[in-house]
């Protein structure tokens, strides 16, 4: 019997097994890819944060070292120094440095940096901190219109006011005097700024100092503010006695700087930031007037002008009317005789003109001369020795005209006092000289041997004749006396004689009266009536 469950055994050709590639993505490349992007991602944002790079110029690398000097601000790093390296031409150093991103609006040309260490100036101690920590580089960052990455570093650390309320003027003087970078700035002896930055001129003819005057102080400066340097003592001799004008004992030590507004002037609109000003030399310059008009002439002078310097004023009876600009020495190759000329330039704005009609300044001049006007060398000051020019009017002088043949008119002149006495003890020394003293000698020796002969004579002749008159004199006298005496008989009769006048005076006054009274009684006699 058959199994109907199990079927024959029948052979047939297996399927061909098909073999398909499997594409599942393995973990084991996760990791390199992850460390790709993390790279990619480091390597942006290390680029897109990364701050710009500059060089630096400085003299010297003293204090500075590579990946360690860091740049602050306000004691904040906000860069470092990557590389130190000299110039081609070894004149400077060049230091580069990263700073951070956020800098780059502020690296314009007018960005300072300076190496900040320990320093004394101005009477200030700054950068004690660099003494343990070591120097570091200081940046002044302060937005303009161009951008730059190259930068000359300071020698001097400035002052730093770019985040202070308050404004920036110029001042513009002949010297810088005792001033310097932080010097303090003074507003009736209140200090109100200081001294930020100081350079000289291209022309080499002034210095311009910049200063900081705080809020709300800089409001005070306006068009007539004088500022003057207002370091050192300032002493002065007038006819009320010596004075002394200081700011302050900081002022004298290391110098200072000033300002007010005199008191004859009108305070004016107020000024903008890096108004400039002039820089007088003291204080009691700022009271001086400036005249435009301005007059040289030439005064020539034979004897020694010693004394006499650049600056030395020019006078008329005490009253400055300008000063003298250049003192020369000239010898002229014909006389050979020495002359001094002497440049002076008067400011005839200083004179006022009162009364009468308008006339050319030159031809005024010219009539002042007529009437004597003539310039002479004269003492100023008996301490020092120091001499001016004097002008005034001298009628006696002999008459003489302003020269204007070269480049300059010539003025006339006088000799000193001193000149003139010399030149008259040598006047009188000549005629002395000319007196014939030796013959004058001789005669006046001859004549008083006459005279003793004479005396002679007089004492053999005249003396019998003068004692007989004196004898002859005196028994005269002894008769007088005694015609004159108390109890002599003329005594008696002149009292008799002076008493019977007295009677008659009297009778004539009684009848002058009786006159008076009855002046009929000529007519009709006395006692008959009319």
């Amino acid at each position: 019997m058959t199994d109907r469950n199990h079927e024959p055994f029948v052979s047939e050709e297996a399927p061909e097994a098909e073999v398909a590639a499997k594409r599942n993505f393995s973990i084991v490349w996760l990791v390199p890819l992850i460390a790709v992007l993390i790279g990619g991602w480091l390597a942006y944002k290390a680029y897109s944060e990364k701050g710009p790079t500059i060089t630096i110029s400085f003299h010297s690398a003293e204090g500075l070292e590579a990946g360690k000097t860091k740049i602050k601000y306000k004691d904040v790093e906000v860069g470092e120094v990557e590389t130190i390296d000299l110039s081609k031409d070894l004149s400077h150093v060049v230091v580069t440095a990263e700073l951070v991103k956020e800098s780059e609006d502020y690296l314009t040309e007018n960005t300072r940096f300076w190496v900040v260490r320990a320093r004394v100036a101005a009477g200030q101690v700054t950068g004690l901190g660099t003494l343990f920590s070591g120097a570091y580089i200081g940046i002044d960052p302060i937005k303009g219109e161009k951008s730059t990455r190259s930068f000359e570093g300071l020698e001097i650390p400035p002052v730093v006011t770019a985040d202070l309320p308050g404004r920036h003027f110029l001042l513009r003087g002949d010297r810088l005097g005792s001033l310097d970078v932080g010097t303090p700035l003074y507003f009736r002896q209140i200090k109100v700024g200081e001294v930020v930055s100081y350079q000289l001129d291209e022309d080499g003819e002034a210095v311009s100092v910049k200063v900081f005057v705080h809020a709300p102080h800089d409001k005070r400066v306006r068009e007539n503010t004088r500022f003057w340097n207002a370091g050192g003592i300032d002493m002065s001799v007038d006819a009320t006695g010596i004075k002394i004008d200081t700011e302050s004992f900081v002022s004298i030590m290391i110098g200072g700087v000033a300002f007010d507004t005199p008191i004859d002037l009108e305070p004016g609109n107020p000024v903008k930031e890096g108004h400039t000003f002039r820089l007088y030399k003291n204080r009691q310059s700022i009271y001086e007037k400036k005249y435009t008009m301005k007059r040289h002439y030439i005064l020539h002078f034979n004897g020694s002008v010693k004394g006499l310097s650049r600056g030395a004023p020019v006078e008329f009876r005490g009253v400055k009317i300008g000063e003298v600009v250049d003192i020369k020495l000239e010898f002229h190759r014909k006389e050979m005789e020495p002359k001094i000329p002497v440049l002076i330039e008067l400011e005839p704005e200083r004179v006022a003109i009162v009364g009468g009609e308008s006339m050319d300044l030159d031809k005024r001049t010219d009539v002042l001369v007529e009437k004597g006007l003539r310039a002479q060398l004269k003492m100023g000051n008996l301490l020092t020795g120091q001499l001016l020019v004097e002008m005034d009017f001298h009628p006696e002088a002999p008459v003489q005209e302003i020269v204007y043949a070269g480049k300059y008119p010539e003025f006339p002149t006088l000799p000193t006092p001193l000149e003139q006495i010399t030149t008259r003890l040598a006047q009188i020394v000549d005629k002395l000289e000319k007196v014939p003293i030796e013959k004058i000698g001789n005669d006046l020796h001859k004549t008083l041997q006459q005279t003793q002969k004479l005396v002679k004579n007089l004492d053999a002749d005249l003396v019998p004749m003068v004692s007989g008159a004196l004898d002859q004199t005196q028994k005269t006298l002894a008769s007088v006396e005694s015609v004159m005496s108390s109890d002599s008989p003329l005594q008696h009769e002149l009292k008799r004689a002076l008493a019977e006048l007295a009677n008659a005076a009297g009778s004539l006054s009684d009848l002058a009266d009786y006159l008076q009274r009855h002046p009929d009684s000529l007519i009709y006699g006395k006692g008959k009536e009319k």
